[in-house]
């Protein structure tokens, strides 16, 4: 007694056993005998950015410091520091302390270096 007849039929072109006409893999053999018809897959996009910059200037965690001021202390009392820190690089500001700002070669280097950055620049 044959299990499909009450539907339409059509022979495996591997083993050549008869399947179901809208078969996918042999029951036979196993195997593939039509392509799978997948439907594509349903994208949703739901992009509702609501974020807001509150970044003043878009500067980030940075002090505006005035470059005239930074040159003159620089200029009077670079040996102290006092340009490190008006800067607010504390470390270096110590560093200069104790060696009379870097023996005068530092604070030769940062009048120069100072005089080339923008008014105000940002540390």
């Amino acid at each position: 007694m044959d299990q499909f007849t009450d539907e339409r039929t059509v022979f495996c072109r591997y083993c050549g056993a008869k399947i179901p006409e809208d078969a996918v893999v042999c029951t036979a053999c196993g195997r593939q005998v039509k392509a799978l018809q997948q439907e594509p897959p349903q994208v949703i996009i739901n992009n509702n950015n609501t974020n807001q910059n509150v970044n003043a200037g878009g500067y980030a965690g940075v002090r505006p410091k005035d470059k005239w001021v930074s040159f003159f202390l620089c200029l009077l009392l670079g040996w102290l520091g006092a340009h490190k820190f008006y800067e607010g690089k504390i470390g270096m500001g110590i560093l200069y302390l104790l060696t009379l700002g870097l023996f005068g070669v530092g604070i030769i280097v940062d009048l120069i270096v100072i005089l080339f950055k923008p008014n105000p620049y940002f540390v």
